[in-house]
């Protein structure tokens, strides 16, 4: 016999009122109400009870509503502003010859309208909100269709429309609405970082290593707004014996009960507690009703959203994982790209990079540059070019300083080297002594993006290390924009594998865009 729950919102405090209590049972931040149990029938769809939302979901949506409206209503105005001091005085451009009429379609009609586009496209879905690039992908179809139906229409009507007013409208709101949702993420980010709001809180049901490896996966970023508050144990307690576990561990429970008790809004069935003959489905029926989401947490990690696909055959999903991209126009795209940026790069901070080999020369006599081999695409070896940074001694003096190495792994890191001069700890605070790396990219060594290059005299990769040589290694990666010398040597082969089985060139443009700011904050950088 399960107990069925009521609805739940996003929590992380415990009940202002004794749970024993008959009638809704009220906390901090959400409420239970008592429901009739669900026996999977579906019900009356006027007598449906409501989905639960999360709090956090309804004054975000809100908000995203307000600086979409005001994205819509300020690119309209652009548009009127630019035409108007391109045509003068003359206001014939207007279409329909009625400026009244324009008005009343450029700030009322056309973002009413492109609000109404944006819902129906899903962009407010709570779903594709606060992480991943869906939201995004969704917000470009919008403004495809708005651009689409705006044209239809003049040419169905013979109104006098501007081209490049339409143009106008749609880049100049498109540019304004990413904007605002960049901006409106970085502070839902911010919260659940710091303060756990707009969080969602997960009980993780399966056996022992499966519920510990998803909450590892979950709990890498915080961003993401995902809190295991407890594990339910499918094989019994005496799994978990003499084991110390991050976040209390139940068996034998009723695991709607544990989910009352605990707080939480979330069941994640993890691995292969997802692959018993109907309990899923009865779980999924217990639960219609409860405002409790339900999560299949698979044995498939670190395999981004791309590569799978949900293929339903005769009522059985069956998850494909398709092969990694690593040829066809996209890679080719991304060799131009390599090529061209690592030219125009040199070009342009030619000025900045004498400036530094005039510093270097003057803090300690020697090469300006630090040649040193490492391992490239497909195990071949490349002379890597970088800023010298150390003493020319640096090398002998290495053996002496072995022991006090901080990292683990196949590099050696001291967050405080004595082999490091004064200019060039300054170098390596800004990541300026790797610039001269653009003349690896142009020679087709390197890349832009990629795993970073390990040095070739530590060797042959075996296993899962050798695998990143599928790819030529980056100036940046997933490393750098991570954590860079703060990560284990684990933690950054996991990334770097992770970037060679989901590559794609948006992905690059996120990590270039990325590492921006991580250059900036110098996060990570001795």
């Amino acid at each position: 016999m399960r107990e069925d729950v009521g609805g739940v919102t996003t929590s992380l405090h415990r009940p202002t009122t004794d749970s024993s209590r008959s009638g809704p049972v009220r906390y901090d931040s959400f409420e239970w109400q008592e429901q009739p149990p669900s026996n999977g029938v579906p019900r009356n769809a006027w007598g449906r009870q409501s989905r639960r939302r999360s709090r956090w979901h309804r004054p975000y949506t809100f908000l995203l509503v307000v600086l979409d409206l005001l994205s819509t209503i300020g690119a309209s105005w652009i548009a009127s502003s630019l035409e108007k001091a391109r045509a003068g005085l003359n206001q014939s451009w207007l279409f329909l010859d009625g400026t009244e009429l324009f008005n009343f379609f450029a700030y009322i009609v056309l973002p009413l309208g492109w609000l109404v586009l944006l819902w129906t496209n899903g962009t407010y879905d709570r779903r594709y909100l606060g992480l991943g690039s869906e939201e995004f992908k969704r917000v470009v179809r919008t403004s495809v269709t708005v651009v689409a139906a705006v044209s239809l229409l003049a040419f169905a009507t013979k109104a006098d429309l501007s081209r490049g007013t339409v143009a106008t409208v749609s880049v100049s709101a498109l540019f304004l609405i990413v904007t605002g949702r960049v901006i409106a993420r970085q502070i839902l980010h911010v919260a659940r970082r710091r303060t756990g709001h707009g969080a969602h809180r997960m009980v993780l049901v399966g056996t022992l290593p499966e519920a510990l490896e998803v909450y590892t996966a979950v709990t890498r970023s915080p961003a993401a707004g995902l809190i295991p508050v407890a594990i339910h144990l499918t094989d019994g307690f005496s799994a978990a014996r003499g084991i110390e576990t991050p976040v209390p561990v139940y068996a034998g429970r009723d695991v709607l009960s544990l989910v009352r008790e605990v707080g939480a809004d979330t069941i994640a069935v993890c691995g292969s507690a997802s692959a018993e003959p109907g309990e899923l489905r009865r779980l999924a029926w217990q639960l219609e009703g409860t405002g409790v989401d339900l999560v299949v947490a698979p044995q498939l990690t670190d395999i981004a959203g791309p590569r799978v696909h949900i293929r339903p055959i005769e009522g059985l999903p069956l998850l494909h994982v398709e092969e990694p991209t690593l040829s066809g126009p996209g890679w080719l795209v991304k060799n131009l790209m390599d090529r061209v940026a690592a030219g125009l790069g040199l070009l342009v901070i030619s000025p900045i990079l004498a400036f530094i080999a005039l510093g270097i020369r003057l803090s300690d006599p020697g090469p300006v540059f630090f040649r040193q081999t490492r391992v490239g695409h497909d195990g071949r070896t490349f002379r890597v070019w970088k800023f010298r940074t150390m003493y020319v001694d640096a090398e002998e003096r290495k053996a002496t300083l072995a022991e006090l190495n901080e990292t683990d792994g196949m590099l050696f890191k001291m967050k405080q080297d004595p082999r490091i001069f004064s200019f060039g700890s300054k170098l390596r605070a800004t990541s300026m002594d790797e610039l001269p790396q653009l003349i690896n990219v142009l020679r087709g060594e390197m890349s832009l993006v990629g795993p970073r290059p390990l040095p070739a005299d530590d060797g042959d990769y075996l296993g899962d290390v050798r695998r990143r040589l599928l790819v030529r290694p980056g100036m940046t990666g997933l490393w750098q924009v991570s954590g860079r010398s703060e990560l284990s040597w684990d933690e950054a082969v996991r990334l770097d594998l992770y970037y060679v089985d989901n590559w794609s060139l948006t992905y690059d443009l996120s990590i270039l865009w990325r590492t921006i700011w991580v250059v900036l904050k110098r996060k990570g950088a001795y």
